[in-house]
């Protein structure tokens, strides 16, 4: 059985920023909505997939900002022609009959990382269909990453080649090189090949912490003792959580057939022609 899960709310962000503005004939911006459902209709076609749900960011405070008060403090305001776009997202979703994940409170990736351990546990072959480099410490035997805007699939040995850890070590060396997308700071002077070469050494971050001074670099050393702490508190920010409480199965996530008639009305009311012709063809498909 295969489940796919898809990154939602990156996906908005990056078919935003990937095509050039659109909007229809009433001046309402569409560019964003027109990259998310050609990117999902093309999951949908080419891999069919017999479970499917798409999730996305609820919003509001989470642990993590209670946890560090920086996190994610430098983003940006979503920007003004993207707010009417996101609505328009979740129709489409809605009107292709596909499950949406997301609770208030709860990261997406917090309940991609749950509902996809669980249902690897159960005996589906995962795919998590992102761009996002945190995913990759989820990635095992039943559960890969799939990165449609490069083609690129990520699986266990595909992790250990491009970072030099595996997948269940990727938390750790993040929490030594921070990540700039979530304001969370590295150690001053680590790098990926750095860290990459540390957690090779000592495993896990807390083994480092423990074994400082077996480091043979002075002001690595000195470097790592200095922000301990903030390690620490990086590496419980950078974990995806595969706990949070949810009530939902991989099995209640099966595919079902679109709405046929929303689809269409929505492809009209957009403006989008090509989809609208494409759209008159998967019908008669799957009759």
């Amino acid at each position: 059985m295969q489940l796919y899960l898809i990154d939602g709310t990156s996906y908005i962000y990056r078919a935003f920023h990937a095509l050039p503005p659109l909007s229809n004939s009433r001046g309402l911006p569409t560019g964003a909505i027109y990259g998310f459902t050609t990117m999902f209709l093309k999951i949908l076609r080419e891999r069919a997939p017999e479970h499917v749900a798409v999730v996305f960011d609820a919003g509001g405070e989470t642990e993590r900002h209670r946890e560090f008060e920086a996190y994610k403090a430098q983003r940006p305001p979503i920007p003004e022609t993207l707010t009417p776009q996101i609505p328009y997202v979740y129709q489409v979703v809605g009107a292709l009959n596909v499950p949406t994940l997301m609770a208030e409170g709860i990261e997406a990736d917090d309940i991609i990382g749950t509902v996809a351990t669980k249902a690897a546990a159960d005996g589906f072959e995962v795919t998590i269909v992102s761009g996002d480099k945190d995913l990759f410490q989820l990635v095992g035997p039943a559960i890969q990453v799939y990165d449609p805007m490069r083609d690129k699939t990520y699986r266990v040995r595909d992790v250990e080649e491009r970072y030099g850890v595996p997948p269940e070590a990727m938390a750790d060396l993040m929490s030594l090189t921070g990540d700039a997308v979530d304001n969370i700071p590295g150690v001053p002077g680590v790098g990926e090949k750095t860290a990459s070469a540390l957690i090779q050494e000592f495993g896990t971050v807390e083994n480092l912490l423990r074994s400082v001074d077996r480091v043979k670099r002075p002001r690595l050393r000195e470097a790592l003792k200095v922000h301990a702490e903030q390690i620490r508190t990086n590496r419980t920010l950078v974990a995806i959580r595969t706990d949070v409480p949810l009530s939902v199965s991989a099995e209640a996530l099966r595919r079902p057939l679109p709405d046929w008639e929303r689809l269409r009305d929505l492809f009209r009311e957009l403006e989008f022609t090509r989809l609208l012709a494409a759209l008159e063809g998967a019908q008669q498909e799957m009759r």
